[in-house]
């Protein structure tokens, strides 16, 4: 027993050193109103390297325990156990004994090098190692003792509600499967990683006589897979006290969990003819898995893409899987974005996913370790830079109550590395930020809000005659404006803002309504028009051919013959700052991924309202494709439309469609943040060529703040922000006003409030700077300095201090002097005060 607890305290302590080139992390911050219903640790079964009750629960006390200063704001803790990929589920025969081919691998399990291969020279995708020498058998026994071990463990360490759950794979990455790959290869009707290499949901098996849990006489020829999988699923988790199964990688949502192309789109046309027999095929799996293992909660990984890529791509049917009644939760934001920087993609899904929810909660996960392919993106990925927490924790969805919700589900893959260390430098470093995005969260409707088309993209997908075109481009294109810094992260589905704005009138009176162009007639339509020509602010994006007259009048605009293929571009609203290489004068417009062609021309020429962003041209046919419109009757309201074209074509082999050459042709999404400056607010860029890439940046509002969020992939370049109430003032930076805009340019990872904006005439270097309290009764105190005859707006947190607000001019210690009088606003632009004409510097306390 001595021997044995020598064994597991030096083990542990293995496990647990902080690395020599770690730092210790920060203090923990305190989060408001933290609202959190579940915190999920991941982990593999790498860290229990000795298969003895003594050890496991000193390996499980260790993960709780570095945890805790997050977990201790949650209602409830679960862990998620990557034991293999799934395929010990598969193969469970119902005996405790019966041991467990586990995921003790680095690199690719089922990789098999050919003969006489150099093995020196293959990649973890084509070879993989054990872990560690001699890694423990692992039994059914086991992994039930190491169930129940974690939760009594967790239970005790932390006070809370403890459940575990399992996972599957339909990959070949993470453990050995002959189940998959010998036995039963006809599942894998899926090529993500090669050809056969994923199992498809609504694949059929072929006759097997071995024994299984669910099927002790073997397996009937044509057993759906939902069947099998849904049976043994029942037997597996109820006799290892699991609580709720995981679908990874897509699984559950079509056949090419990664890719563009599937069932539907091939590269090169859309097969529509597809579409029903693939959608009743997906629904038939849900339905079988359901019937066979009714009762566990199902958590899903969901696809790398969104829900308009994968309606076109594969005819998934999100909404009707989120109806069924299948007991599940919605994806969380993909880990892809750790991979390959596609921050717009990553967001763009997400918020594509929780436009409409099955329920009440949706989460959040992020990408600590890996725990099979020798990387830690915390530490390596990420450089130990926080972009990856901050752009999408400040996501947030509005419900049909025009309530604003946040993820109440926060996720960790993993607690553990690819040699089962835990680091206790990673949840030291990540939790502090964790909290801080929690405080920082979004309670209101950010500047500008996303009308996701939900049902309508289902509709256009499954109706009587598919647009399923229009469906590829809308998300391909959003994408590609959120990468080129669009600043949108918050999203309501098209039923809910109906719903939302008759039960809270001016919910979105400070945001601009970001949507593609509804259909004639559709109360989007009405709803958009009502609002501009009341004062509010739309952006619309996409093509005409379906859109009404109202519409096409309000925009001044008429359909004419379509254009395609290389065309000449006029840019005549380029807003960004180009030092050594102009924006591109060509783009080539491809009716595949862009909804067909280019129509819109001008009514009227001669209109005063009418402000053209650019047009194109083939030969003497012109094409307007960026438009603002801000009637004199409009109270003020605008409304700008982009027809938006993608760059992007189909590379055989690719996951994601391929991407134009920025340097030689024009990106045509970027015209969705130029045209912002019709509606008030500018996010220039400067930089010296085109195909640097631009900051990705999210606005969220949270305690009547500002709260900016970047990942700048190239500290090159410079940012310059301007909104309708000013240039904001980002707390503890520098900035130089030029042209009315705040200029910064910004780290790789950045996360910063606002409560100041100034607009003031003269050009110079302005700041906003916390500073003590040092009065009684003073909560908090900033100081604005570099001002020249300046209108200062400043956003008091919530609720209201109303008299508690002091301004003072050019005040110092021990601040009774100077104080000045100042207006109260609640308008179009928030609740504010606001100060004019003021030159030198302010104090401002509350």
């Amino acid at each position: 027993m001595i021997a044995s607890s020598h064994r597991a305290i030096a083990a542990l302590l293995a496990v647990c050193t902080l690395p020599a080139f770690a730092s210790t992390g920060s203090p923990e911050q305190e989060a408001r109103g933290a609202g959190i219903a579940n915190v999920t640790l991941e982990m593999s079964l790498k860290p229990f390297r000795v298969m003895d009750e003594e050890f496991i629960a000193a390996i499980s006390g260790e993960m709780f325990r570095q945890w805790w200063p997050l977990t201790r704001h949650a209602d409830r803790i679960s862990v998620l156990l990557w034991i293999g990929d799934g395929s010990e589920i598969l193969t469970y025969q119902g005996s405790l004994d019966q041991e467990i081919e586990w995921a003790k691998y680095i690199g690719g399990a089922n990789a098999e090098p050919k003969p006489g291969a150099d093995l020196d020279k293959l990649s973890l995708h084509q070879r993989h190692f054990l872990y560690t020498e001699n890694p423990p058998v692992v039994t059914y026994g086991r992994l039930k003792q190491i169930v129940g071990i974690l939760k009594r463990v967790g239970a005790e360490v932390t006070g809370k509600p403890i459940r575990v759950g399992a996972t599957f794979d339909p990959g070949p990455e993470f453990a050995k499967s002959p189940f998959k790959y010998d036995k039963h290869r006809e599942i894998c009707l899926g090529n993500t990683m090669g050809k056969a290499t994923f199992v498809c949901c609504y694949s059929t098996l072929n006759q097997d006589e071995g024994p299984y849990a669910g099927f002790p006489n073997g397996i009937p020829q044509g057993t759906r897979f939902g069947v099998f999988f849904g049976r043994q699923c029942q037997h597996f988790l109820s006799d290892l006290a699991f609580d709720y199964i995981w679908l990874s990688n897509g699984f559950g949502f079509g056949v090419e969990a990664w890719g563009v192309t599937g069932a539907v789109f091939d590269g090169s046309d859309f097969d529509t003819g597809k579409i029903a027999g693939v959608r009743d095929k997906i629904l038939g799996f849900w339905r079988d898995l359901r019937a066979e293992c009714p009762e566990f909660p199902i958590e899903t990984r969901g696809t790398n893409l969104s829900t308009g890529m994968d309606l076109a791509s594969d005819g998934v049917p999100l909404r009707a899987i989120y109806a069924g009644g299948f007991n599940l939760m919605p994806p969380p934001n993909s880990p892809w974005a750790a991979l390959n920087g596609d921050f717009g993609l990553e967001l763009v899904g997400y918020m594509s996913h929780i436009a409409e929810i099955p329920g009440e909660h949706f989460p959040f996960r992020y990408y600590v370790h890996d725990p099979w392919w020798l990387n830690s993106p915390w530490l390596d990925r990420y450089g130990r830079e926080p972009h990856d927490i901050y752009l999408p924790a400040s996501v947030s969805r509005i419900d049909v109550r025009g309530r604003v919700c946040r993820a109440s589900w926060i996720e960790f893959l993993t607690v553990d590395n690819s040699y089962g260390e835990m680091p206790v430098a990673c949840p030291n470093e990540v939790i502090p930020h964790i909290l801080r995005a929690r405080a920082d969260a979004p309670d209101q409707p950010g500047p500008l809000v996303w009308v996701y088309p939900f049902d309508a993209y289902h509709e256009m997908t499954f109706g009587a005659q598919p647009r399923v075109d229009e469906v590829l481009f809308g998300d391909w294109f959003m994408r590609l404006a959120l990468n080129d810094g669009l600043p949108l992260n918050t999203v309501v589905s098209t039923a809910n803002f109906l719903a939302s704005r008759e039960a809270v009138p001016k919910l979105y009176a400070e945001s601009v309504l970001v949507a593609p162009v509804p259909d004639s007639g559709s109360p989007l339509e009405a709803a958009l028009i009502e609002i501009a020509k009341a004062g509010g602010k739309v952006l619309l994006y996409g093509p005409l051919h379906a859109a009404g007259e109202p519409l096409l009048d309000g925009l001044n605009l008429a359909l004419a013959e379509p254009l395609s293929g290389e065309l000449e571009l006029d840019l005549r609203s380029s807003i960004d700052l180009l030092s050594e290489t102009p924006y591109p004068t060509r783009v080539n417009h491809r009716p595949l991924t862009c909804a067909g062609g280019i129509r819109a021309v001008l009514k009227d020429d001669g209109d005063a309202s009418t402000r053209v962003g650019a047009t194109v041209a083939n030969g003497a046919d012109l094409r307007a494709i960026a438009v603002a419109r801000q009637h004199p009757e409009w109270e003020g309201g605008a409304v700008a439309w982009v027809r938006g074209t993608n760059p992007n074509y189909y590379r055989k082999g690719a996951h994601l469609l391929a991407t134009d050459d920025a340097n030689a042709w024009f990106s045509g999404d970027l015209l969705m943040r130029f045209m912002l400056s019709s509606l008030g607010y500018d996010f220039v860029v400067s930089k010296r060529t085109p195909g640097q890439r631009n900051p990705v940046v999210c606005v969220a509002r949270s305690n009547n703040g500002f709260f900016f969020s970047g990942y700048n992939p190239n500290t090159t370049v410079a940012l310059h922000l301007r909104f309708p109430q000013g240039a904001p003032l980002l707390i503890g930076f520098d900035t130089a006003l030029v042209d009315g805009r705040a200029t910064y340019t910004m780290p790789r990872a950045w996360h910063r409030e606002c409560r100041v904006f100034v607009d003031q005439q003269a050009d110079g270097e302005v700041s906003c700077t916390e500073q003590p309290s040092v009065e009684y009764g003073v909560t908090r105190r900033l100081k604005v300095s570099g001002l020249k005859d300046a209108t200062v707006r400043f956003y008091p947190e919530s609720p209201p201090p109303r008299d508690r607000v002091k301004i003072l001019a050019n005040a110092h210690y021990p601040y009774t002097q100077g104080a000045i009088e100042y207006t109260e606003a609640h308008d179009g632009l928030g609740r504010h005060v606001v100060v004019h004409n003021v030159s030198g510097h302010l104090v401002i306390a509350w």
